[in-house]
């Protein structure tokens, strides 16, 4: 198998180009292959395919072997792959996901991909659209949950996978790391969560930790980043305009006034090779 090594800001993906591969059992694949020390190491596996409704399709699947609905850092290394290699060599593409088609328009560097910006679509408010356990027509916006013994604050929504936000006062990453799981499993989460601890520097600016559903701790998240933006501005901590600072690096965020979330950041390769299936 030919793969392709790519990350947005360290959330790294194995890319496959599956025009050209055929994978018969992905998520074993993902498990095998992003494993750090015996497999070329990845926060997941991403296949890239032809689609009926749009210019491309992309699977990821995360390194536990689920399978994501979208992933923002990822899309962004798949329209890059998809430039680079002359699989669709255009700066504006339209990418099939599992959370539904995105636009993602490419940033050129000598005529080469370097990063984009991603229309992340509207987020969903409802608990219903989380998913997350209660009256499926509200909203959790600074609610009370209780995760292993300690009472949390937070506001839960969907960037097309679900989000679970807690605002901090300050950032201790053991401590966010430890409750991460917690959260994930949450039985308030029927499709488990991702996991967002967030300090706000500002009106346009935030630190944020984060535990990746079907992952553990990855450098960053893109759809949790998005998800920040929304909840961090209608809990009036933030503007509509914020940069994200995550552990591998910054995204810059706008909540517009059309109700998308557009999310912008770089896209890296790093190395190519053939994957032998040990």
């Amino acid at each position: 198998m030919q793969f392709t090594k790519m990350h947005g800001i360290g959330n790294d993906y194995v890319i496959v180009n599956c025009f050209e591969e055929d994978i018969n059992n992905p998520s074993e694949t993902a498990r095998r292959v992003s494993r750090r020390h015996y497999g070329i190491g990845s926060d997941g596996l991403i296949l890239v395919l032809p689609s009926d409704s749009a210019h491309l399709r992309m699977r990821i699947f995360n390194s536990d072997g689920s399978e994501a609905e979208m992933c923002g850092n990822g899309i962004r290394c798949v329209a890059a792959y998809a430039y680079n290699h002359d699989i669709f060599p255009r700066d504006t593409m339209d990418i099939d996901t599992g959370a539904g088609g995105k636009t993602v328009r490419l940033r050129l560097q000598d005529d080469r991909a370097t990063g984009a910006t991603v229309n992340m679509g509207n987020p969903g408010l409802k608990k219903a659209q989380v998913p997350m356990e209660g009256a499926p027509g509200e909203r959790t916006l600074d609610e009370p949950l209780e995760v292993d013994g300690r009472k949390l604050r937070v506001t839960c929504l969907s960037m097309g996978n679900p989000h679970c936000i807690i605002p901090v006062d300050e950032l201790d990453r053991d401590w966010c790391l430890e409750l991460g799981p917690h959260i994930e499993n949450h039985e308030a989460f029927p499709e488990r969560t991702n996991v967002h601890f967030v300090k706000a520097r500002s009106r346009d600016e935030v630190d944020v930790i984060t535990w990746e559903r079907g992952a553990g701790a990855t450098l960053a998240c893109g759809t949790g980043a998005s998800a920040v933006c929304v909840a961090m501005n209608l809990l009036g901590e933030t503007d509509t305009t914020i940069t994200a600072h995550l552990p591998g690096g910054d995204l810059r965020l706008q909540w517009k006034d059309d109700g998308d979330v557009y999310m912008t950041g770089p896209a890296e390769e790093v190395f190519r090779g053939t994957w032998c299936g040990s």
